[in-house]
């Protein structure tokens, strides 16, 4: 699969096949994450693998919006490292980078994933950082949720060209 075509049919999967993802993929997918740009190259990044289904029941009951967690047969959490910052208030832009080829490189291999939101909400913060026995400077951002698919999205439409201007704001550009 090319990247173009990774980019335009991944979609956030929500339901898993009850099979475990090989630790040959899971390093792969951490590879990818890992491949990502970041300010100043300093990769300010540490990840979570989270295969244990108890952990994983538990924040599925915990986060309103991570239902899907109690079924899906991995999550890999997403933290920024401020020891490891060159460029202070970036990592929350490096983990997204990182999350984003995580992403694409789920969808790559077959499988499915979807990122449930943790920074900047206190509350989901704390519990995982509670959970993972996180160091204070280890910041959770991201729990990306990965199995293989149940389901199918269909492909949504999601160019909107009244959003793009030429050279400043409200100019509209034509494509």
């Amino acid at each position: 699969m090319d990247a173009l075509e990774a980019i335009r049919t991944r979609r956030s999967i929500r339901k898993f096949q009850p099979r475990e993802v090989p630790r040959e993929l899971i390093r792969v997918l951490l590879e990818a994450a890992m491949l990502a740009p970041s300010a100043r190259n300093a990769q300010p990044w540490q990840f979570v693998v989270i295969d244990d289904r108890k952990m994983l029941s538990e924040y599925g009951t915990k986060h309103p919006n991570a239902e899907m967690a109690k079924e899906a047969p991995l999550g890999i959490l997403v933290c920024g490292d401020l020891r490891l910052e060159l460029s202070p208030g970036y990592w929350p832009v490096d983990c997204a980078a990182a999350v984003q080829n995580l992403l694409l490189a789920a969808h790559a291999l077959g499988l499915g994933a979807v990122w449930t939101g943790v920074y900047p909400r206190e509350d989901r913060m704390n519990t995982l950082r509670q959970m993972c026995r996180l160091p204070e400077p280890v910041i959770p951002h991201t729990l990306v949720l990965i199995g293989y698919p149940a389901e199918s999205p269909p492909m949504p439409d999601r160019f909107h060209a009244d959003r793009i201007y030429l050279n400043q704001f409200g100019q509209a550009m034509s494509l």
